[in-house]
């Protein structure tokens, strides 16, 4: 089962894009982010008439996520658990039952500047995400928790750290947040498999960070014991960030084999 996680950075700007893409990669469940659309807005039948069922979970022209799937699409379930106010009804996670794998696509809040009340709200978020898998029993079954988290791990998720000491991204408590999400007993599976450095995700449209290759790991994989046992490859498709009118992230690409 080849899975795929990715923010398209608008659905309707790149849809033929997508979908040929996965169409010729052999993509068996896209994780989409960033759609930018409403429910009524997503090109549903464009994927449809290609063989995939589609779970969409949008409001409006920001955020966004989506579950892609020709392996199966049960049980979809759009956002956290119970009660969801302001601002943490965003549509920002959608999850689902795919080729027998529970999968979340998870879109996770920018945090903009480190002084900025959006960075506290990302912080939140994240500690719900951990507490939602949780709650779940996501560990002990087979799970898959992938997308655009907005945060690189480590210092050699970045092509040059110290540029980042005092920005979004790669701040210590955003980091602490991601290794408290791995700490319930998920595995980084893109580390497991790709432990060099250069291994990006997302690029600056402004800085011209492709052809500089200065990216970011931004988009991560996290899956139980069960799944990470299961993957046998991993990888980023650096071809898709180079199409014309491209997202500014690559697709990250997990071949699973149970």
């Amino acid at each position: 089962m080849r899975v795929v996680t990715w923010n398209i950075n608008s659905i309707r700007t790149r849809v033929d894009q997508v979908l040929g893409w996965a169409v010729a990669n052999q993509a068996d469940v896209l994780l989409l982010q960033e759609t930018k659309c409403g429910d009524s807005d997503f090109p549903f039948a464009a994927f449809e008439a290609a063989g995939y069922e589609v779970a969409h979970h949008g409001v409006n022209h920001w955020n966004g996520v989506a579950i892609v799937s020709r392996v199966g699409l049960d049980n979809p379930v759009g956002g956290f658990d119970g009660h969801q106010r302001e601002p943490f009804d965003e549509p920002r996670l959608l999850a689902a039952t795919c080729g027998g794998v529970r999968m979340w696509s998870v879109y996770v809040p920018n945090g903009r500047e480190l002084d900025d009340p959006h960075y506290l709200y990302k912080l939140v978020w994240l500690e719900r995400l951990r507490s939602e898998l949780a709650l779940k029993g996501a560990v002990g079954q087979r799970s898959l928790v992938a997308g655009d988290f907005n945060v690189a791990p480590t210092d050699l998720d970045i092509y040059m750290p110290s540029r980042w000491k005092k920005r979004t991204h790669a701040s210590p408590p955003e980091r602490a947040a991601i290794d408290a999400i791995i700490d319930l007993g998920l595995r980084d599976v893109t580390r497991e498999h790709l432990p060099g450095a250069g291994v990006y995700t997302w690029w600056n449209y402004r800085t011209d960070g492709f052809a500089k290759d200065q990216g970011l790991r931004l988009d991560l994989a996290l899956c139980s014991p069960a799944v990470a046992d299961a993957t046998e490859s991993v990888h980023v498709d650096r071809a898709a960030r180079g199409l014309e009118r491209p997202s500014d992230h690559a697709p990250l690409v997990l071949d699973i084999n149970f």
